[in-house]
């Protein structure tokens, strides 16, 4: 991250060159820092990063205790009672119903011994029953009774907190730990491999430029010369030691200079605008390569030979990346088994309702706390756990193998690599002798026509030797320079390196 930062800051400081109104010179580290800071698939594997992050932050709050708070309202058509109707009707008329049925007593005692009427103290006591007003008070004790026992529950409200502390989950919150932490440098590794097909791809746009622009060079300083050829038949042609077969000749070669440098220039045009695109500029951005004024560019110094494979799969972030997930697989099989063993939870909670009923029927809110421990233990799942873990393990024997063939397909890459750097400076070797002797043809040939013992034909011929001759050193330099970024990349140097 703090590599990213020195990019940025690099941007802006060439931005704000740009700005300046300066000339946009820009280097190949320039160009790759630019591209870095622009790249959105960079960007959004930045992101990526922050969210494994994260994610493996709230992977670690489940070792913690959890507190929730819930509320509720409920409100009821009907209230819920206690009592019948019935029940109520003979509680709210028990006086009522109790002196009916002492005076049905004592008329049925009078009925059945008249001889009672002649007792003074039992026409006394009759006396007293008919003017005491038993009814009223009995029955103001039965509604009290009816009142005391209702419920009031057609609006009901409830609250609860709850504590919750995983006390062990058969391994489950230790493997998604896990996880989570392979996860976050995954993404790190991913990045990596972001970061070297950005500098990969701004590299081969780079040398496509100096590529064009040399041979642009290349294509001006032929044409020049077959224009002075040109001049130079014509006036032999005028003087008679020429024919005009040989003029036309010429004029075709010229006629086909021509084409050849607009060729290149609409390539170079489009080779800079896809530069541009890479860097984050502007398409029709008037920049210019530091590499363009170097005739003979500086030739790589990696070594092909004695490259440990260990130290490559050890900083190639691909191979890193499968590691990584076969360790993810290998956490999978843990989750699978942890779901058929014991699961221990302490439980704590508060609750209050109101009404209560902690001191009968009360419209008040009241609660009372509760601690407990929630053992769950799978019985029987028809196997159903087995089939998980297994087929997590075969999974993870997939990863081991991705990763294995992954080494092998890198241990390829590495020596084609190697190969292609070793093939390429013998090629520029080669090059740069051709060239050579296609430079001291052309000078023999020209010195020929210019005495007149040489005809044009074969100062032509001489001329596209030394233009393919040429040519032919121009792509060695750049297949050097590119066979080197691909052999850095293939043995992951490329990312090691001050990005």
């Amino acid at each position: 991250m703090n590599a990213m930062k020195k990019f940025l800051c690099f941007t802006l400081l060439v931005i704000s060159t740009y700005t300046a109104g300066a000339q946009r010179v820009l280097s190949l580290d320039s160009c790759r820092a630019l591209a870095m800071a622009n790249n959105k698939a960079l960007l959004i594997s930045q992101e990526k990063i922050k969210a494994a992050q994260h994610q493996r932050k709230a992977a670690f709050a489940n070792y913690l205790p959890k507190f929730d708070a819930t509320g509720a309202y409920i409100r009821n058509q009907k209230e819920l009672s206690l009592l019948s109707d019935s029940q109520k009707d003979a509680l709210s008329n028990i006086g009522t119903n109790l002196s009916g049925a002492l005076q049905n007593g004592i008329q049925n005692m009078v009925a059945q011994n008249p001889g009672l009427m002649t007792n003074p103290q039992f026409v006394q006591l009759v006396k007293a029953f008919g003017s005491a007003d038993l009814a009223t008070p009995l029955n103001s004790v039965g509604n009290s009774l009816v009142d005391a026992l209702r419920t009031d529950t057609r609006n009901i409200f409830a609250g609860a907190v709850t504590l919750t502390q995983p006390l062990y989950m058969g391994g489950k919150i230790r493997a998604y730990n896990k996880i989570t932490k392979y996860a976050e440098e995954l993404a790190r590794q991913q990045h990596g491999t972001g970061m070297q097909d950005v500098i990969l791809e701004t590299d081969q746009a780079y040398w496509q430029v100096i590529s064009l622009v040399h041979k642009k060079k290349l294509a001006e300083g032929y044409l020049e010369l077959l224009q002075k050829l040109e001049s130079d038949v014509d006036k032999m042609i005028n003087e008679g030691v020429a024919t005009k077969a040989d003029g036309l000749s010429v004029k075709v070669k010229v006629n086909e200079a021509e084409m050849t440098l607009t060729k290149v220039e609409d390539g170079l045009s489009l080779s800079r605008m896809l530069l541009c695109q890479l860097c984050g500029l502007d398409l029709t951005a008037d920049i210019t390569l530091a590499d363009e004024q170097e005739e003979n560019l500086d030739e790589a110094n990696i070594t092909s030979s004695q490259i440990n494979m260990e130290s490559v799969y050890a900083i190639r972030p691909e191979v890193r990346s499968l590691e990584l997930a076969s360790k993810i697989y290998e956490q999978k099989v843990n989750i699978a088994r942890s779901g058929y063993l014991p699961s221990i939870a302490l439980m704590g909670n508060y609750i209050a309702t109101s009404p209560s009923v902690l001191n009968s029927f009360e419209k008040k809110f009241k609660g009372m706390w509760n601690v407990g421990v929630m053992v769950s233990v799978p019985l029987w799942h028809w196997g159903e756990g087995i089939h998980k873990v297994k087929a997590a393990k075969s999974e993870a024997r997939i990863a081991q193998y991705q990763l294995e063939e992954a080494k092998e397909k890198i241990q390829l890459q590495v020596n084609q690599a190697a190969f292609k750097v070793n093939e390429t400076a013998k090629k520029l070797t080669m090059a740069e002798k051709n060239l050579e002797k296609a430079d001291e043809n052309l000078r023999y040939a020209t010195l020929g026509f210019e005495e007149g013992v040489i005809p044009a034909s074969n100062v032509l011929e001489a001329h596209t030797a030394w233009l393919s001759a040429q040519s032919e050193k121009i792509d060695a330099q750049i297949d050097v320079k590119l066979t080197d970024l691909y052999l850095r990349r293939a043995t992951g140097e490329l990312g090691a390196m001050e990005y």
